[in-house]
């Protein structure tokens, strides 16, 4: 299987993402007028520790809450697009003559390899996508290396098989994020004239932010934060189990000091949290703003987050929604989806590879 990048078209996929809390899956059509349509979506939770860092830690677990999403969305695609974690992707940017044939390319792409990658080249999946010509030669060609280690890739494979669905792509997840934040940026008006945007995807246990600037990635990290520390805060403070308190917040049912004593101060947090990830950005860059803020994942259904990060930084800030121009099949309900769109990005973005594989 080539990582991350397949040429052939694909007549049907289903986008899954596999995150450390969570699998989530969507599939994309298109409607009599060409515009995106969602025919089915599904969320199925994972216990505590399925998933660590990116790594599949119980194989069977993941692959019954596959199993059990599959079965909500009754699609008939059997097709996968699943993504790798970005951390475990290991990318580069190379250059090479614009005349050599694939063949010759393929020779080109492993001998560079050898040089940025620390892992024996039978040891890895490796993959590579001609970006095009490079900016300062036209005679040579800009090329994206793509590599990770073949057992993070064979557990994802498996989970995939495990549930009796063919993957057919691996991609990345930081380019699957990007390919959302595309849609998101296609429902502005005209008048919104963004170049650079931090998109901040905060997990469970991580935060991720991804700068893009005129549709580039042009910086990427990751801040060990996320919203299994809220939960841990209320299983503290009110003597719950992590489970209990991972209920109680999901259901708003907790004590009325809540709101003052943990719920505000975790918020206020987070926004510091995103503060530090965009000084990061400011410091390690040339860049000194950003234009637009977008907040994806979980954490970010904070109540009124966008609104407080927006008053920290002065930058206009949103809850992702790569949907808003897409139509909706019969099988979704509207309200459910508009406070679950924010958690779908990676899976949007993996979907989407059946319009542009």
């Amino acid at each position: 299987m080539k990582l991350p990048f397949s040429n052939k078209s694909i007549p049907g996929l289903i986008g899954i993402d596999i995150s450390s809390s969570a699998v989530k899956m969507i599939e994309l059509d298109q409607d009599e007028s060409h515009r995106y349509k969602i025919a089915h979506y599904a969320i199925e939770s994972l216990p505590r520790d399925a998933v660590v860092d990116g790594n599949i830690i119980q194989l069977d677990i993941v692959i019954d809450a596959v199993r059990r999403g599959l079965r909500r969305i009754g699609s008939r695609t059997k097709l996968a697009a699943l993504a790798m974690p970005s951390a475990a992707v290991i990318t580069k940017k190379i250059l090479a003559p614009a005349e050599l044939g694939e063949d010759d390319l393929e020779i080109q792409v492993e001998t560079e390899a050898t040089q940025y990658i620390p892992f024996p080249l039978d040891e890895i999946n490796l993959d590579f996508q001609i970006i095009g010509p490079s900016a300062g030669n036209p005679d040579e060609l800009e090329i994206l290396i793509a590599a990770s280690r073949k057992e993070k890739i064979e557990d994802r494979v498996a989970i995939a098989e495990g549930a009796g669905i063919r993957p057919t792509i691996m991609d990345v997840e930081q380019y699957a994020l990007q390919a959302s934040c595309s849609e998101i940026r296609k429902a502005w008006s005209k008048e919104v004239t963004a170049e650079t945007i931090a998109l901040v995807d905060i997990g469970a246990t991580l935060s991720h932010l991804i700068v893009l600037h005129k549709d580039e990635i042009v910086y990427t990290r990751e801040q060990a934060f996320g919203g299994d520390l809220l939960t841990q805060e209320i299983a503290s403070r009110y003597e719950m189990s992590l489970e209990e308190a991972e209920l109680a917040k999901k259901h708003n049912d907790l004590p009325s000091d809540y709101d003052i004593e943990i719920f505000e101060p975790f918020r206020e947090t987070l926004v510091q949290e995103i503060l530090r990830l965009l000084q990061f950005f400011y410091s390690s860059t040339h860049f000194n703003k950003v234009d637009h803020i977008i907040l994806a994942g979980g954490g970010c259904l904070l109540q009124d987050l966008s609104k407080k990060v927006m008053e920290a930084t002065g930058v206009i800030t949103e809850l992702a929604n790569p949907f808003t121009l897409m139509t909706t099949g019969p099988k979704i309900k509207a309200s459910q989806f508009q406070q679950d769109a924010p958690m779908l990005l990676v899976a949007c973005g993996l979907a989407l590879r059946k319009f542009h594989p």
